[in-house]
């Protein structure tokens, strides 16, 4: 099971192994608070996706697709997976504002579908 979580949010679910999928570090969330297993940075979209995305919902159809293909062809996406797949909850952390159109959602997405594959 995956969940996703805002790390601005007060951490509501110590159960689940938690993870960061940022690429960045989050404003203002000190290592402690942020009460992580591990931080993922490298399964993260590139700079240069991220920048050019720049939470634009607009731009939300395109980075979704241009993400699929960066996991894809990411040589970390297996470990990821492997991973993932052997906690019983992951909780994939993200800072961004917009809870429904970011690349944690993305990344969810991709994760079950390579598991029902």
């Amino acid at each position: 099971m995956i969940k996703l979580e805002r790390i601005y949010t007060k951490p509501a679910d110590h159960s689940g192994y938690r993870i960061l999928v940022d690429r960045l570090w989050p404003r203002g969330i000190s290592k402690v608070n942020a009460a992580l297993d591990q931080w993922s940075k490298e399964i993260a979209p590139s700079n240069e996706l991220r920048k050019w995305f720049d939470h634009e919902v607009a731009k939300y159809p395109e980075f979704r697709q241009r993400y699929l293909a960066e996991l894809a062809a990411n040589p970390a996406t297996p470990d990821f997976l492997k991973l993932v797949t052997q906690q019983p909850t992951a909780i994939f952390l993200f800072g961004a504002k917009d809870e429904q159109h970011n690349q944690a959602v993305v990344l969810k997405e991709y994760i079950e579908q390579q598991n029902n594959a």
